[in-house]
């Protein structure tokens, strides 16, 4: 799945390797249940759901590994790109922002009708539009940390927060491999101070209050490969070193409600000339519609 073009041009699937349902009934398969609602709105997360078959994550896999080189030619294309974000010389965390603009595997990913309906119920059944992607990926042995933060506070340029978090692993996540954790009730906390993401795991416990640091006791989210796990824009999470003998390679679709401002007049994604002045509706190009709500009328 190779292409010379920047795949943002293109706000529909270009391959084969999802389908979109066309009726009403086809759709109801992706739903969530009401219980993973309820446990969405009383803890902030809810986790298990499969959004990839095994073809899939093979695909995703290959282009994750084309997409790590640093000689890639469409490498200018990314937001940002860190070969290793780890302040801890002694491990490895990859990180990069915008490869949906790159393969059609992590472009269509975004289209995938069972990623699309679950964040449509999420954000309360409003029309869903993408904000950025990102890829972790954790070497087995040394893999670095990411450390306890909330998505939205690296967000506040723009508003409401009405956001999403999509997790999805590429290898199954454990707690021996770093597996995402989070911290349940959390997203009732409020808006803390950002931490810096790569660096000391435990920086954002000296910005709690001490019924805040009681209430701490994080839960290892442990997921087959090719099933996701979805938070609140304030869940405070993170995930430990992988010191385990296999990787943990993962990918993150962040989006938001459609009718989100921005609150900035400056660049909208790390790394990137994109703006939107302040005021004005996220949209075109680089924030395409993923999901209307008129589509299961």
């Amino acid at each position: 799945m190779k292409t010379t073009k920047d795949l943002a041009e293109k706000h529909e699937l270009l391959s084969e390797l999802f389908k979109l349902p066309k009726t009403k009934e086809e759709w109801d398969q992706y739903r969530l249940s009401k219980d993973q609602l309820d446990h969405f709105e009383e803890y902030g997360y809810v986790s298990g759901i499969k959004l990839l078959d095994a073809e899939q994550i093979e695909v995703l896999r290959k282009e994750l590994d084309e997409l790590r080189d640093p000689k890639h030619p469409l490498h200018h294309l990314f937001y940002e790109f860190h070969s290793n974000q780890s302040t801890d010389p002694n491990t490895v965390l990859f990180h990069s922002l915008g490869h949906w603009r790159i393969t059609e595997g992590f472009h269509d990913i975004l289209w995938n009708p069972a990623f699309t309906m679950a964040a449509y119920q999420l954000l309360g059944e409003r029309s869903v539009r993408f904000w950025h992607d990102q890829l972790f990926c954790k070497p087995a042995r040394h893999g670095g940390v990411v450390a306890w933060h909330q998505d939205y506070s690296y967000w506040t340029r723009t508003v409401p927060m009405q956001h999403l978090t999509c997790w999805t692993g590429l290898d199954d996540a454990t707690t021996a491999n770093g597996c995402l954790q989070y911290i349940p009730g959390s997203h009732r906390w409020g808006l803390l101070r950002k931490p810096e993401l790569a660096g000391n795991m435990d920086a954002l416990l000296d910005m709690l209050t001490a019924e805040q640091k009681a209430n701490f006791k994080p839960v290892a989210i442990e997921l087959q490969a090719g099933h996701a796990t979805f938070h609140h824009p304030l869940m405070v999470h993170g995930s430990y070193e992988n010191t385990s003998s296999i990787s943990r390679r993962a990918f993150v679709i962040n989006v938001f409600a459609d009718g989100t401002e921005s609150d900035t007049d400056g660049e909208m994604l790390r790394g990137s000339t994109i703006g939107v002045k302040k005021g004005q509706q996220m949209k075109g190009k680089f924030f395409p519609l993923l999901f209307d709500n008129r589509s299961i009328d």
